[in-house]
């Protein structure tokens, strides 16, 4: 420990895992007896599953973004990203906001990462696709989608209206079917506007895997595909994208279809940050032990998506815990728990937890839902899915906004209004910051340089 006369805990990510156990520290820790750090580039918790809603209009941005200033009030935060860690000597080093290098002494680390995009090398997919994992890049999807509605509407070329009327969505997990559903009822909406149109609208789904939603069973699984093929979504299964260009896509099965609009939603990447650091990772994501300690790495814990954790429940087997909201905010409070019992010299516990069950919200009243292993569609499938998704948010005031959301829209229908942020441009999609992290040398050279910069 260092000499300061109270420990310093820093926290790095403000994601599900992270703002749990940033609360749980503020709530069992008294007050002036540690420092408790938050190094994040946004003040806000970001509650990705209802993003899909968002690139529909269904709700605005504020509605999920989970405000950091109302819900802790102890919390020193560093606006910024880590990008290495000293562990030698202790020191995050951070890239603020502002492009300056900073860097904070911990006595206990966090870390809480949170993942990227995952993108493969395929020819014009970071020129012309677009993501929905971010606030920004929903906003800008959300217009993209109506502007080509617009631009098909006003041109008379045969072909370019085609081009601009496809729609195509790659990956078949949880954010590729619900954007495609949500996206597919926007451009329903939409179309009352442009009779002519929609005849010429097209949406697909293509995915590598042999089965959409694998996680909800085969029962399940296939009602999604159903209700997906009913809305007028052509899915395409054990299919990928070969090369995508401004007006075309080129599948892996041959065809070459003429579309604009490229949606990447086929999975994420453990953030960099975690394989810096020079200790086992299992594919990418930091292995720990089951309290969420990091072996050879004394006071630094992992947990969420960039961590592999041990699942205790699987009866023996050599399992991790999948990388889900509901896992990462219940190992935030083990986390907090054990961090505060290292620092007492106390014994930690492992994180043990059962599966509640899965939700997919297929836009208006289709839903599916699997809690406690029963399989739940229609009316019952929704009310437990809008239930869920308000439990699991973390502030009252983002409960209210998300409410009001869906009460407006109930009584007074959608809005299909550009609101001027995509400009017929392209999202970058991929995360800039994922070759700017630092390896353990470069964190050691770079936490010396900045201790000599300070204190001369």
């Amino acid at each position: 420990m260092t000499t300061r006369n109270k420990p310093r805990i820093v926290v790095i990510g403000a994601g599900f895992a992270g703002l749990r156990a940033l609360r749980r520290l503020e709530q069992r820790i008294p007050r002036n007896a540690a420092e408790i750090v938050l190094v994040a580039p946004n003040d806000y918790m970001l509650y990705s599953p209802l993003l899909p809603q968002v690139a529909s209009g269904l709700l605005t941005p504020q509605s999920v973004a989970v405000s950091l200033h109302r819900l802790l009030r102890r919390t020193r935060m560093v606006p910024g990203s880590a990008i290495g860690v000293d562990t030698e000597s202790r020191t995050v080093i951070i890239r603020k906001i502002s492009e300056e290098l900073s860097y904070e002494r911990y006595d206990r680390l966090i870390l809480a990462p949170g993942s990227l995009t995952r993108v493969f090398d395929i020819p014009g997919l970071t020129e012309y696709g677009f993501g929905n994992k971010n606030l920004a890049e929903a906003v800008v999807l959300r217009d993209h989608v109506l502007a080509q509605l617009e631009l098909a509407n006003a041109t008379r070329d045969p072909v370019e209206r085609e081009e601009r009327c496809r729609f195509i969505v790659v990956g078949g997990g949880y954010t590729g079917v619900e954007t495609a559903a949500s996206l597919r009822r926007l451009t329903e909406e939409a179309a009352r506007r442009y009779p002519e149109l929609r005849p010429s609208i097209r949406w697909h789904l293509v995915d590598v895997a042999p089965r959409v939603l694998p996680e909800l069973g085969t029962k399940l699984g296939d009602e999604a595909l159903d209700l997906l093929r009913g809305r007028g979504v052509e899915v395409s299964l054990e299919v990928s994208i070969r090369e995508v260009t401004e007006n075309k896509v080129a599948l892996t099965d041959g065809r070459v279809l003429p579309c604009r609009t490229l949606i990447w939603t086929a999975g994420t990447s453990p953030s960099p940050l975690m394989s810096s650091l020079g200790v086992p990772t299992d594919r990418g994501r930091l292995v720990t032990l089951s309290d969420l300690s990091v072996a050879d790495l004394p006071g630094v814990f992992a947990m969420g998506d960039a961590a592999a954790v041990p699942d205790l429940t699987r009866n023996g087997e050599e399992a991790t815990c999948p990388p889900t909201a509901q896992y990462a905010q219940r190992q935030g409070e083990v986390a907090a728990d054990n961090v505060i019992a290292s620092l007492l010299d106390r014994p930690t516990y492992p994180f043990l937890h059962e599966d509640l069950g899965l939700v997919v919200d297929l836009s208006g009243r289709d839903a599916l839902a699997r809690p406690f292993g029963y399989d739940l569609s229609g009316l019952p499938a929704f009310a437990v899915t809008r239930a869920y998704h308000l439990a699991a948010l973390q502030s009252t005031p983002a409960r209210a906004r998300v409410m009001a959301n869906w009460l407006i829209r109930a009584l007074t229908g959608g809005e299909v209004a550009r609101l001027g942020f995509a400009h017929g441009k392209p999202s970058t999609f991929v995360d800039v910051e994922a070759e700017r992290y630092l390896d353990s040398e470069a964190a050691r050279r770079e936490s010396a340089r900045l201790t000599e910069v300070t204190s001369g």
